[in-house]
Parts: structure tokens; C-alpha cells; sequence
């Protein structure tokens, strides 16, 4: 149990804002439910194995059956009952965060969706794809929070989010038709503006932080009102994924992090429901949300 529950420290750990790693399995320890506290979910990795089998008896043995109890009891069963249904997807990407995270960030939501996309397909190397009894045919990729960047920069940020998903979408061969990557915000927290900085004009988005969110020391507190120079993306995705060469890192640090663009993402609040004269409440203002549906079902609804 306590093996358990370092295991679970350090995924939680993994996943914090200062690291923000995406290949994070198994997803119930992080998302436990109502099997917090199970044997389904106390087993851990164990280190410096030998080759061969476990013997019997063993805390290796133990921890092995549980992970394939794990496999057999809570994995294959949430595919069966709800993806193995399903011919159309959508998959939230949340390129910023790692964006601002670092290039190991990058690198690892790159491996993320590669193991996601991978189960899309029957007939790719996962043992859950064999799971599924219809070909999904369309997967909407949206790269979420559209909403913390002025619309010059959503292009950008779908060309980033593009080059994460190519190689993997390449090898399932979902690239062309089958597949979409959209800039996208489902609930819109921020409004546009521009402001006049040294002579120059910045597009800026103005909103509302939730509480505790910090910008240049300032902590907020869930009522102030602010504008945010988001940062630029770059134009080439490729920038950001190039490998950092050790040496150049020791010699020329300048140059090596000026491959990471300087972002500033906060949390924001949702914005209140306005309601009409006769007491309607409006709709929530969103980014693309009705060409993404438009992607997914328009044929449908034709």
C-alpha cells in the first residue's frame, strides 16, 4: 500500500502545473472514483527487476496480477462499454500549458497522443484496439483555450498542435480527411482589446483570474478585472521541437531559451450569463465550438 500511494505521489507530481507531463498511466490513480482505497488500484512499478518470471509468492508476483487484474477489470470494460460505441471523437489537447512548461512538456504530450491516437484504429500494435467493434472515422483534435490568445495567434497555435498529432496521425493513417486540429474554446472566459506599450500596439485578452492566479508577483483574487499580453507563438512549430544541443546550452543560454517563446497563461474565470429583457438567459460565449460540431456531425445532419 505505501508502495501504492508513492506511486500515486509521484504521478500527481508529474502532472502539477510546474511539470505538466501528459503520459501519465494508469488514469485511476489520478481519477481514482469510487475504487479509491482497492486492491484494483494498489500496485506500483518495482525496480531492477531480472529477466524471467516472477516467483511465486512474491511481492513481484503480487504486483503483476493486480496490474493485469487492473487491465482486465477497469481498462477493457471502459472501452467496451463506451469507446468500442463510438465513430466520432474529439480529443482536448492542452498545447499551452505545455508549451509553457518547456520542450520536455512538448516531447511528452507528443508521446501522449501518439498512445491515444493509436487506439483509434483496429489493427494498430495496442491490445486496446482490439477492443473496439467500429472504426471511428473522424477525430476532431482541439487545442483547447483558443480563449487565452488573441485570435492572431489561434493559426499559430493550430499549426503547433498539428505538428504534435502528424506523426502519429501518419502512422495510424488518419492524416487528411479523417482528421481536424481547430483552435478552440468551448466556454469563452476573455474578451480582445489593444493597448499602446512604448510606442507600440499589443493585442491583449481582458479578463477576470480566479483566485490565487499570480501575474509578476500580483495574486489575484477572483474579482479584479485585468489585460494580459499572452505572448507570441512562433511561426515555425518545428522551433519548438528542435533538439537542444548540451553544448550550445552551456555556451549560449540566450539562444537556446529564446526557442521557448516567453507565454504568460493564467486561469480565468467564466464570464456571468447575461440575461435579455424578458429574463432570458444568453448562450455561452464560445470559440469554433459550432464548426467543431459542424465537423463532427454535419453530415449527419444533413
Amino acid at each position: 500500500r505505501r508502495l501504492a500511494e508513492s506511486f500515486t505521489a509521484y504521478l500527481q507530481a508529474c502532472k502539477a502545473d510546474e511539470r505538466s507531463l501528459s503520459t501519465l498511466p494508469p488514469g485511476r490513480f489520478l481519477m481514482p472514483g469510487d475504487l479509491e482505497g482497492s486492491p484494483a488500484l494498489t500496485f506500483s512499478p518495482l525496480p531492477d527487476l531480472p529477466a524471467g518470471r516472477a516467483p511465486k509468492g512474491s511481492l513481484w508476483a503480487m504486483m503483476e496480477r493486480r496490474y493485469e487484474a487492473y487491465k482486465t477489470h477497469v481498462v477493457s470494460p471502459f472501452f467496451r462499454e463506451h469507446f468500442a460505441r463510438l465513430d466520432r471523437q474529439i480529443v482536448l489537447v492542452d498545447a499551452l500549458q505545455a508549451i509553457n512548461r518547456g520542450q520536455e512538456a512538448l516531447n511528452d504530450l507528443e508521446q501522449a497522443l501518439a498512445d491515444v491516437l493509436a487506439c483509434f484504429r483496429p489493427g494498430t500494435n495496442s491490445w486496446l484496439s482490439s477492443l473496439f467493434t467500429r472504426r471511428i472515422d473522424r477525430v476532431l483534435i482541439a487545442a483547447t483555450k483558443a480563449d487565452h490568445l488573441h485570435h492572431e495567434s489561434h493559426d499559430r497555435l493550430e499549426r503547433i498542435t498539428a505538428r504534435l498529432v502528424s506523426r502519429a496521425a501518419e502512422r495510424i493513417g488518419m492524416s487528411g480527411a479523417g482528421l481536424e486540429v481547430m483552435a478552440l474554446a468551448s466556454v469563452r472566459a476573455t474578451r480582445e482589446a489593444t493597448v499602446n506599450h512604448d510606442g507600440h500596439t499589443l493585442p491583449v485578452i481582458v479578463g477576470i483570474p480566479i483566485a490565487g492566479e499570480r501575474i509578476n508577483g500580483e495574486v489575484f483574487d477572483g474579482e479584479r478585472k485585468t489585460a494580459i499580453f499572452p505572448g507570441d507563438l512562433p511561426e515555425d512549430p518545428e522551433v519548438l521541437f528542435e533538439p537542444v544541443d548540451g553544448h550550445l546550452k552551456a555556451s549560449k543560454p540566450t539562444e537556446v531559451e529564446r526557442a521557448m517563446p516567453e507565454l504568460n497563461f493564467v486561469r480565468f474565470r467564466p464570464p456571468h450569463l447575461e440575461e435579455t429583457r424578458g429574463g432570458l438567459k444568453l448562450s455561452v460565449p464560445h470559440i469554433r465550438l459550432d464548426r467543431a460540431m459542424q465537423f463532427l456531425l454535419g453530415d449527419r445532419l444533413a
